[in-house]
């Protein structure tokens, strides 16, 4: 019996200070070369989701995370013009990290005013899930 053909699966990892700020990439390649994004990419066979999200946030910006908190499941058939992916996002509070841009990142930085910048894919509606998600958890302060 062959394989059925599938989306392809992506992880998105959205980190926050204890400031507030979130840690954003630029992206190198395209699609969305240039915009900012959250770092994330392709999980690898026999990887975990979780290990991915770590991988990738590390090979990105150079951070490591410890506790991931799981923000959602995204899979609009037209999120990434590539093709169909399915995104599972998790959030993580970083206490001391200095990004620098590693890979698909052409820069890496902290920003605080995230809620006004334009995201690359869904990254945008990621973001919001994931403060509502940490908000309630109590683990990051209001945005001003």
């Amino acid at each position: 019996m062959p394989k059925p053909k599938t989306p392809l699966l992506t992880v998105d990892c959205v980190a926050f200070d204890s400031r507030g700020r979130v840690l954003l990439i630029r992206r190198a390649n395209p699609p969305f070369a240039g915009q900012y994004a959250l770092p994330g990419g392709f999980v690898d066979i026999g990887e975990t989701v979780e290990t991915a999200c770590r991988r990738e946030l590390e090979e990105e910006t150079g951070v490591k995370a410890r506790e991931l908190t799981l923000v959602g499941t995204y899979s609009d058939p037209t999120r990434d013009p590539r093709g169909h992916t399915v995104s599972i996002a998790f959030a993580t509070v970083l206490s001391r990290a200095r990004p620098k841009a590693g890979t698909d990142a052409a820069r890496a930085g902290w920003v605080a005013n995230w809620q006004r910048e334009k995201l690359a894919f869904d990254h945008a509606t990621i973001l919001r899930d994931a403060y509502r998600t940490l908000r309630r958890k109590r683990k990051i302060p209001a945005s001003k």
